[in-house]
């Protein structure tokens, strides 16, 4: 049924229309209660005691009134209450008194034992009492008055009668209740009326089908009655199944904190509820103001992989279920936390005053996580770093609010600055690229991207040294698109998490085959500065690398020159914990940035890469020449490798050869190829002894 009261358990303010409702329609239900019973005589009162029957209807209608049967969607108040079919069936063998009795009887029952307010129970009660008078009303004008002494059995003839009654009964209760609901949500009865019109048309007609069935069953012998609870069992238990099976399906296995699909469900709704309210605030000639406000906040824990790491991955889950608790008993009361993955989480504001109050919210999520945290003997600190973005201010939908958290999130992270709110300003995205990320986000779902390989060979003695993993886009309008065309947008998105592990999980999947056939060579994926903060991604390549029984010199992950720019992400748990791993590391696009001499001596790498930038204007330019020369003496100064980039002519070589350049890659020793022209490649080079590069 439905409940007119169901968001909120107080008494509606005195004289408003809401309250001046439930006054007129209690009193109406008591009045009609009250005429109903001083009709019955004290033989009707014997008639009811002696009769087990009754006994048996009345705990099924307090039964059917405590346990609603709860379908997938609806809630304890919007449940389908069992007692409609036997009140029902009362009305039909005994008449007003006892259905009406019997009924009221269970609401109070009901709203003592869960807490309701006395106004709710009484509207509750009359709006039963009314409901059934409407319908025994109706059974009288077809010449129907049952009574506790004149049972009435009803026949096949009779149905008619019985379904104009139940129709009657279904106009009224629902009448009733819609109208309440549309006072208390100041909309129209009829948008009241309609929200689950469908719902409660199915639910009313099953239930008073049943009744007739129960009157026959009552007539017979008392006996039978219990039989009809077989099938209302039947129907529980489905229910209750598939209510368990739409929690599993809205909400996260580890945490039991609703998951991304039902986080965008209810941001769906808020964001619905806000437009509303701010058409309503428009139509009145008003600002919308605070009330058409939603926020939507992105939280990612800051060094989890060391709890990981230090005390095993069941403590890790202890951990998260811990933050989980935090988290939710430090929201608002209606807001909602949501774990996305990982240690990821986000939480809905469906209504908020302003970013300051947004703010206050933060604050106090990254309080309770700061709490120390005392497991399996140890204590420690958590921090978390907080992306906020609200609808109507930074995006107008879903997507784009998560988008652009997510965007605040990274700079929160990325500056150490906790919490940080969306601004335009830190945010590339224009609305181009905003239509790219779309159909990039189905790309990824598609399996439109493509990893490419091209080589690294050596310099003094023409072996090869590695195969780059380049990622392409099989776009399907617009051909193969290389990175520089979708990379930098998915960079300042949580996008580029998918796009990494993607191709992490490609190319080892790639080297395995190689492997198999005796192709032992290593392969290089790239790795932008988002990823450093990805405490994921080193558990993802370790357990990539274990599943196909590839050693850590299988990969090689290349980072920009830029990280050594920014202290957080050359400080990263993720540069560490790849490093103990074994994972040689690369440092790529060298030269472009403005490194210090001091962090890149730090920098686990093991390998430079000259920018092409340089290396393709080495033969034309005599200041290329010398950064070029000057970098080569850093490198090997320095003990490590020296890879020059974008080599497309033999001079170019030659030239690196000589300034003692250790490898090269570029189009004069191959252009990026798919994966089995690659493994062709390989193939024949493997059966021809290498010679020096020329």
């Amino acid at each position: 049924m439905k409940d007119p009261n169901n968001t909120r358990n107080t008494v509606p303010r005195r004289g408003s229309p809401l309250w001046i409702y439930f006054a007129v329609v209690t009193v109406a239900g008591a009045a009609v209660f009250a005429a109903a019973l001083a009709g019955m005589s004290g033989a009707q009162v014997d008639a009811l005691a002696r009769n087990p029957v009754f006994w048996i209807l009345a705990a099924f209608i307090v039964f059917g009134e405590l346990r609603p049967i709860i379908t997938p969607g609806s809630t304890g108040n919007h449940g389908a209450t069992t007692s409609t079919t036997f009140s029902f069936a009362a009305l039909l063998y005994a008449g007003l008194p006892i259905a009406a009795a019997l009924q009221a009887a269970a609401v109070v029952a009901c709203g003592v034992l869960r807490g309701r307010t006395p106004h709710r129970i009484a509207f509750n009660a009359a709006q039963y009492t009314l409901s059934l008078a409407a319908a025994y009303g109706t059974l009288a004008l077809f010449g129907v008055h049952p009574s506790p002494t004149d049972l009435w059995l009803p026949r096949g003839g009779d149905l008619p009668a019985i379904a104009a009654a139940g129709a009657v009964y279904f106009v009224c209760n629902d009448g009733l209740v819609g109208a309440a609901v549309a006072l208390h949500e100041r909309v129209s009865l009829l948008k009241a009326l309609h929200q689950d019109l469908g719902y409660q048309i199915l639910v009313h007609l099953a239930l008073l089908a049943l009744a007739p069935l129960v009157v026959v069953a009552m007539d017979r012998s008392a006996a039978f009655v219990p039989l009809i609870l077989l099938p209302f069992i039947a129907v529980y238990l489905n229910a209750s199944a598939s209510v368990r099976r739409e929690h599993q399906a809205l909400h996260d296995g580890l945490t039991g904190l609703p998951n991304r699909k039902m986080l965008t469900l209810r941001t769906e709704e808020s964001l619905a509820e806000a437009r509303a309210a701010a058409a309503r605030a428009a139509s009145r000639g008003r600002s919308a103001g605070q009330e058409a406000r939603v926020g939507l906040f992105l939280l990612d824990l800051d060094r989890f992989k060391e709890v990981n790491d230090t005390l095993g991955h069941a403590t890790g889950d202890r951990l998260l279920q811990l933050v989980a608790h935090r988290l939710t008993h430090s929201v608002r009361p209606g807001d909602l936390v949501a774990r996305l993955g990982g240690d990821e989480f986000a939480v809905l504001l469906p209504a908020v005053r302003d970013i300051a109050a947004a703010r206050e919210v933060a604050a106090r999520l990254r309080a309770a996580l700061g709490e120390p945290v005392r497991l399996d003997g140890m204590s420690f600190d958590l921090e978390g770093s907080v992306g906020i973005a609200l609808f109507p201010d930074h995006a107008p939908d879903f997507e784009l609010l998560l988008q652009r958290a997510d965007v605040a999130m990274y700079h929160a992270k990325e500056g150490r600055s906790g919490v940080e709110v969306y601004s335009p300003d830190k945010d590339r995205n224009s609305p181009a690229r905003l239509s790219m990320l779309g159909d990039l986000r189905r790309a990824i779902d598609r399996g439109e991207l493509e990893l490419f390989y091209q080589p690294k060979v050596s310099l003094h003695d023409g072996q090869l040294v590695g195969m780059e993993a380049l990622v392409r886009w099989r776009h399907p309008d617009k051909g193969v698109l290389e990175p520089e065309h979708f990379l930098p947008i998915a960079e300042q998105t949580y996008l580029m998490r998918s796009i990494t592990h993607y191709v992490v999980d490609a190319a080892l999947a790639q080297a395995a085959a190689w492997w198999r056939d005796d192709l032992t060579v290593q392969v290089a994926v790239n790795a932008s500065g988002r990823d450093l903060f990805d405490t994921g991604l080193t558990e993802t390549i370790e357990s990539g690398l274990l599943a196909r029984g590839l050693p850590t010199a299988a990969l090689q992950l290349e980072i920009t020159e830029r990280i050594l720019m920014n202290e957080p992400a050359y400080a990263s748990d993720t540069v560490g914990a790849l490093a103990e791993l074994g994972i040689p590391l690369s440092l790529d696009d060298f030269g472009t940035g403005y490194s210090s001499l001091v962090r890149l001596k730090r920098l686990p790498v093991e390998e430079i890469k000259i920018d092409a930038s340089f290396v393709r204007r080495l033969t034309r330019s005599p200041d290329d020449a010398v950064i070029v020369r000057s970098t080569v003496d850093l490198v090997r100064t320095l003990g490590l490798r020296s890879v020059a980039e974008g080599v497309e002519d033999p001079q170019t070589a030659s030239m690196l050869r000589e300034m003692g350049c250790d490898a090269a890659q570029g189009w004069y020793f191959g252009r990026p190829m798919d994966a089995a022209t690659a493994t062709d490649w390989l193939r024949r080079r493997m059966q021809r002894a290498p010679e020096p590069a020329a």
